[in-house]
């Protein structure tokens, strides 16, 4: 099996290089970010350094484990942190992260990189968040006695380590120092394999999200588009999702503007969006006059980075994602007490199932539904405070995950 999956790292670098040569600018941006990346680690990992390692897949695992990152570097202040992604989407955005000593991209998992980089960074102690079980860099680790922990994880029994043929990926398992997952489910699942190395801390993001709330960012031009309009802030959104929040916005009864942030804020989609909603009025955060955002009741939002902060202003809120591969983070809205609204693909997402049966959150699969949603959500003010206080009072209930990492991982900090 080991073959096959080495096998298989070698077909999926091979397809990246094909990619690029058929001008696809992600893997552009994967294989150029890690050129020459054991001679720029050589150049500022020193010998005597005492790192941390963080691997992240993408931005939202770094979210994840931003508040095991915080709460390391407050504690162990001596310690070195390097940072690592694999996916152009998380490391472009925080490549500059200043709680980072060194931010890089993760080479690919072949024996010898696994090998050379572990040579390299020597790392005290190790976290994975969430998915990111790459093999040949485990079982290097393992070799080594390096602690490992994976942080925030979510067992199923559809993965492949709990299928018939799933004997050699569970062995790998065992390499790992101590899992932490988030929820029952997955710890009951890992002791009937008899992988008894794991215990419940739920997840780091709640930690993360609950930290938002308090944060006194101030955006004058939203403001000045809001003023006393209700209005509904779009967070990660599709074009299946822009299609139905267009619908929403064409109900006359519903005095009611929007703010959306794409997951693509390229040029071009930016222009399909304003082709989208310009019967409405529509303007471009970056580009919008003072003058001109009273007389819009659409703000589109072109930069990343402050999203999770535009919540605080909505009357409710409306994630992307949910009709296609899955939503995004609902966490970042709830924790400022409002309602959220997503599409049908949410099931794998403990916290939308949640959400939706406490009330904090709502599922919808068509327009008419989201028109349905937010008519009731807009004309009972009450029922609105209720969910809006769900979802507040369901971050809060469930911080507390980065204490728990910390108190187990501090002995071999100390060690």
């Amino acid at each position: 099996m080991r073959f096959v999956y080495n096998l298989f790292i070698f077909l999926y670098q091979n397809s990246i290089r094909i990619a690029v040569f058929f001008g696809n600018d992600k893997a552009k941006k994967w294989l150029k970010g890690r050129a020459d990346v054991f001679s720029k680690l050589k150049s500022v990992i020193r010998e005597e350094d005492k790192t941390v390692w963080f691997h992240c897949a993408s931005l939202g695992e770094f979210e994840q484990g931003r508040p095991l990152i915080e709460a390391i570097r407050k504690s162990y202040p001596d310690h070195k942190i390097l940072l690592t992604f694999f996916s152009p989407s998380g490391y472009e955005v925080r490549k500059d992260y200043p709680l980072a000593d060194h931010v890089f991209y993760l080479p690919a998992d072949t024996k010898r990189n696994a090998r050379r980089f572990v040579d390299i960074v020597r790392p005290r102690l190790v976290f994975f968040i969430k998915y990111e079980f790459w093999f040949n860099y485990m079982n290097e680790l393992y070799k080594r006695k390096i602690p490992y922990f994976m942080v925030s994880v979510i067992f199923r029994p559809s993965q492949h380590f709990f299928s018939f043929w799933g004997s050699w990926f569970r062995r790998q398992l065992r390499k790992i120092t101590y899992l932490f997952v988030q929820e029952e489910q997955s710890l009951a699942l890992l002791e009937r394999f008899k992988l008894y190395h794991a215990d419940i801390i739920g997840d780091t993001r709640f930690d993360r999200v609950a930290e938002l709330a308090n944060a006194k960012k101030e955006f004058p031009n939203v403001e000045r588009f809001i003023r006393e309009t209700p209005v509904v802030v779009a967070g990660s959104t599709w074009p299946a999702d822009e299609e139905k929040l267009a619908g929403l916005m064409q109900q006359a009864d519903l005095d009611l503007k929007l703010i959306i942030a794409p997951h693509q804020v390229g040029e071009e989609h930016m222009e399909q969006l304003k082709k989208r909603f310009k019967e409405f009025g529509v303007e471009v955060y970056s580009n919008a006059k003072q003058s001109s955002l009273v007389h819009v009741r659409v703000l589109l939002i072109d930069t990343i980075g402050f999203l999770s902060y535009l919540y605080r202003y909505a009357t409710f809120v409306y994630i992307g994602g949910g009709f296609g591969a899955g939503i995004h983070n609902l966490l970042e809205a709830a924790t400022y007490g409002k309602p959220v609204i997503f599409g049908p693909n949410h099931e794998k997402f403990k916290e939308a199932v949640d959400l939706k049966e406490n009330g904090g959150g709502f599922a919808v699969s068509s327009t008419d539904e989201l028109i349905s949603v937010s008519r009731n959500l807009l004309a009972d003010h009450t029922k609105c405070e209720e969910s809006a206080g769900t979802a507040k009072e369901y971050v809060l209930s469930h911080t507390g995950a980065t204490q728990k990492v910390l108190e187990k991982v501090k002995e071999y900090l100390t060690a």
